[in-house]
């Protein structure tokens, strides 16, 4: 599906035409430069590549100066793919964020808030096991048991433990826009985004 490579701002909230107070997500999305065209005969699929954010040649090595000399362009930061795009684009071509339009609705991808490593209490929901006092000591957050000791003898894959915790790719899908400000890039998403301010996410259509 079609999209772009975006930038959260923050968050912050506006009133709908009904007077609500509407929690929303701002993001720079765009502009996008195409990079790569993806066809079917060279490739075996149809896609646009595009890039986000220059970057200076300093901090370009050889292989991805070559490729972004072959599209005609600065290096881009930031490379992904979309397929499905309604309009015909060449290499260099500029997508900006008029690509969305107001009441209509995407799906967000960003890597969310690492938080280190967690317990089961946090990181599953875990209630935690008994009661506080008549001698449970320091035990109310523990997970519990992991299976029976006789057979098998170990714990199955998958079983919920503490662990790391975030810093991994998370989609909110159907989020509203709200409002497209082209002179600014600026998406109004309805809700939140993972990811911390400054992340880059990505804006599918």
């Amino acid at each position: 599906m079609p999209g772009l490579l975006g930038k959260k701002i923050g968050m912050t909230s506006v009133f709908s035409a009904d007077g609500k107070n509407l929690p929303c997500t701002v993001i720079e999305a765009g502009p996008c430069v195409v990079t790569q065209i993806k066809t079917v005969e060279k490739d075996g699929y149809q896609a646009l590549q595009v890039g986000f954010q220059e970057k200076t040649e300093k901090h370009t090595n050889k292989a991805e100066a070559g490729h972004f000399k072959a599209a005609g362009v600065a290096p881009q930061r930031h490379l992904v793919e979309f397929k499905e795009f309604e309009t015909k684009f060449n290499l260099g071509d500029v997508i900006t964020v008029e690509l969305f339009e107001t009441d209509s609705f995407v799906d967000v991808v960003g890597t969310s808030k690492g938080k280190g490593f967690q317990g089961v209490v946090k990181r599953h929901g875990f209630a935690g096991v008994g009661q506080s006092t008549h001698g449970q000591h320091n035990r109310l957050r523990a997970p519990g048991s992991l299976g029976a000791s006789s057979f098998p003898s170990r714990v199955f894959k998958g079983m919920r433990m503490g662990g790391h915790m975030g810093d991994e790719q998370v989609t909110v899908q159907n989020l509203q826009i709200l409002k497209v400000i082209p002179e600014h890039n600026l998406l109004l998403v309805k809700g939140s985004v993972p990811g911390a301010k400054n992340s880059i996410v990505i804006i599918n259509k």
